[in-house]
């Protein structure tokens, strides 16, 4: 079974700015920002998603990450 790591990007409806994180458990981690249970975005909701994709490996979510970050990765977005 192959599991996948998913690079996401949230946007605040409070704020306007964008969150970008990647994890195992797309669902699961949607949850925790939607209850309030993520620091960083604790008081930032609501919060919408507005991009996903999957990875094969941790090693290349984290590069993903950290590219989507970037001036051109926020162009890419």
């Amino acid at each position: 079974m192959t599991h996948y790591f998913y690079v996401y990007v949230l946007r605040s409806e409070k704020d306007n700015k964008k969150y970008t994180g990647y994890t195992i458990n797309l669902a699961q981690r949607l949850k925790s920002h939607h209850k309030g249970n993520v620091s960083s975005t604790k008081y930032r909701r609501p919060l919408h998603l507005i991009y996903f994709e999957g990875c094969r490996s941790e090693v290349d979510a984290k590069r993903r990450e950290k590219y989507l970050k970037t001036k051109n990765g926020k162009m890419y977005l």
